[in-house]
């Protein structure tokens, strides 16, 4: 979908980027090691440390790549799929379903580290912002706009951590599909 593959011909930097990226979302960052990081990149430590001067600054990159790219990905997933509000759940569909699903990186961050590294907390908030005015950008204008988005992007957080402890995705795709039909029927009290 929108993860990385570590080549063996890209930069280093790119290289360790994969590499703990793949091991933090996939294992947890407090479970993975910088030496694990360092042998999966196929760099030296001196090279590792040139490039990431500590193992906090490579959450915060790994962070940031990763923002970009599911944030590209979400808003070409919900153009795909219509670019309404009912794009939402399809969209979401196709990250749930992928095999490497493990939740939303962010939240998952923050539940690790936001507490020892406020910076994490700090990014989440980034990108929680950023995905809100990604939904926004569904709804037409209003001066409901704002609050509109905020409550379908906590119930796409909802539908995140659901779809990630369940042991079916479509449960939560379902759960949200409800709450975002009862949002556009609050919004304009018509059925549809």
């Amino acid at each position: 979908m929108f993860e990385d593959i570590c080549s063996s011909e890209s930069a280093p930097r790119e290289r360790i980027l994969s590499a703990a990226h793949r091991l933090f979302y996939g294992d947890g960052i407090r479970a993975t090691g910088i030496d694990r990081v360092i042998a999966e990149a196929g760099v030296t430590k001196v090279t590792f440390y040139r490039q990431f001067p500590s193992k906090d600054d490579l959450v915060l990159a790994v962070l940031e790549r990763r923002h970009q790219r599911w944030l590209a990905w979400f808003t070409q997933a919900l153009a795909r799929h219509g670019g309404t509000p009912a794009a939402v759940v399809p969209a979401l569909r196709e990250w749930f379903a992928d095999p490497g699903f493990r939740g939303c990186a962010f939240i998952n961050s923050v539940g690790e580290l936001g507490g020892a590294l406020p910076a994490v907390v700090a990014a989440a908030r980034a990108h929680k912002a950023d995905m809100t005015a990604a939904l926004m950008r569904l709804l037409p204008p209003g001066a409901d706009q704002a609050a509109l988005a905020g409550a379908m992007a906590l119930a796409v957080d909802g539908a995140i951590v659901q779809a990630q402890r369940g042991p079916s995705h479509e449960d939560a795709l379902q759960s949200l599909a409800v709450l975002l039909q009862a949002l556009a029927v609050s919004r304009t009290g018509v059925v549809g």
